[in-house]
């Protein structure tokens, strides 16, 4: 099941093809397959379903996985060989959803176990083994995160199988066999982690921790070439990151998300705000109209800079959604101060091309940007100020439209509001004014 977009990308060719090729090669009952999908649409309706997590996306997990459990045991390999562990825990990691996981886990237990003449078995190791590194892999941040979940897998495949018969130890190199299943289930895990990431256009928490690194080429460009855009990035990330935990959507994603959302400013950066360290304002020597070409580039620009640095689909989103269509609101209102009598200016001609935010996550980064900016121009920023500010902030971007694509509640916005005045409020505190010490 493809979605037909006008035209057939590379990802979704590999995949129908893959997915062929392994139905083909382990004959995998065809009712299986629409069960799985079925399954899927229900999580779907039930809205659990992830935003990546396509049906073409877990039927390739599933035939990658039934594919493997089938050769194995048509060569003469003992049901031991096979990697229980493996799907799910890749499924964790991609989807980071222990539904899908467990829906993953139960469809590949039954399909296997049809391969084996100890289908209960396998079940059983399925069920166990999967259902546990599903838990401990889930919302992981660093690799030995999954060698040690490699570690605990092994340890409990040794020990259902030593209490499967009654605490009798027969034929020991089954046992060495089930352990060494464990770690290297990790370790397939690993090494096939960042080709799903590609294929499926998403990002995981360690790749994503990689893009935290400073040392990142677009980050060393921002602390040197646009200084300011870095620090409001840093900030807007920090307000992110706590908003997206206060109401349960990926912390680290938005943090990540926030700090490459304005990489479009380092093609000029000095016509930036927060990159104007001297009394001079480029754009007095600009038309309104280019003024707001020029600040409305910077999204097609970042867009730009992220696919020819390699950055993930989902942090393009933050690129391309972190102002939605909204209004250049100072631009256009030097226009309309500077009509003339036989000029039309339209406010459609002001807006940002969008897409609007269609996630939790980059409407959070979008708030936590206007925030951020209009934060700066308080000349005395208290906290009452700083409350009045963000509500009108938030409740403007919720009038303009601007979060109806995302799944944001008013519970969520009321909380989201709460951190970002409290971090606010602590970031621009008042200092006590030291006096100067007596010269003698």
């Amino acid at each position: 099941m493809i979605e037909l977009t006008g035209k057939i990308n590379l990802r979704s060719a590999l995949l129908a093809l893959g997915a062929l090729i392994f139905s083909y090669i382990a004959q995998i009952n065809l009712s299986i397959t629409l069960a799985l999908i079925a399954l899927y649409a229900y999580l779907k309706l039930r809205g659990l379903a992830i935003k990546n997590c396509k049906p073409l996306n877990l039927a390739l997990l599933f035939l990658a996985n039934c594919c493997a459990g089938f050769l194995l045991l048509r060569n003469g390999f003992t049901i031991y060989y096979i990697p229980f562990s493996a799907v799910a825990m890749l499924s964790s990691l991609l989807f980071g959803s222990m539904e899908i996981s467990l829906l993953l886990i139960l469809a590949s237990a039954v399909t296997v176990a049809s391969f084996s003449n100890y289908p209960m078995q396998v079940i059983l190791f399925f069920l166990v083994s999967g259902t546990l590194s599903s838990i401990l892999v889930l919302g992981a941040r660093k690799r030995n995160t999954i060698i040690r979940a490699g570690l605990l897998i092994a340890g409990l495949q040794v020990l259902t199988l030593i209490l499967m018969e009654h605490l009798r130890i027969a034929q020991p190199g089954r046992y060495t066999i089930l352990f060494l299943n464990g770690i290297i289930s990790s370790i397939i895990v690993l090494g096939t982690l960042p080709v799903f990431e590609y294929l499926f256009n998403t990002a995981t928490n360690i790749s994503l921790l990689e893009l935290a690194d400073f040392h990142h080429p677009l980050m060393q460009r921002l602390i040197q070439e646009a200084p300011g855009t870095y620090h409001h990035s840093l900030i807007v990330g920090n307000l992110s990151e706590n908003a997206a935990q206060a109401i349960g959507a990926n912390a680290l994603l938005s943090r990540i998300g926030a700090y490459y959302h304005d990489i479009g400013k380092l093609q000029k950066p000095e016509y930036f705000s927060e990159n104007q360290f001297r009394e001079e304002n480029k754009h007095g020597e600009l038309t309104p109209t280019m003024s707001k070409l020029v600040i409305m580039n910077h999204v097609k620009e970042g867009v730009e800079l992220a696919e020819k640095y390699r950055l993930s689909p989902p942090l393009i989103d933050f690129i391309q959604q972190h102002h939605g269509n909204s209004l250049v609101y100072y631009f256009y209102r030097r226009a309309l101060e500077n009509i003339e009598e036989d000029e039309d200016v339209k406010e459609e001609g002001f807006r940002y091309p969008g897409p609007k935010p269609d996630s939790k996550e980059t409407a959070i980064v979008l708030l936590a940007d206007s925030v951020e900016a209009a934060g700066r121009t308080l000349k005395e920023p208290t906290p009452a100020k700083i409350e009045e500010l963000v509500h009108k902030i938030i409740n403007n971007k919720f009038i303009d439209g601007q979060l109806d694509e995302c799944e944001l509640t008013l519970k969520d916005l009321e909380k989201i509001s709460a951190v970002f005045i409290r971090l606010l409020c602590g970031i621009y505190h008042n200092r006590a004014s030291y006096p100067e010490a007596v010269q003698r």
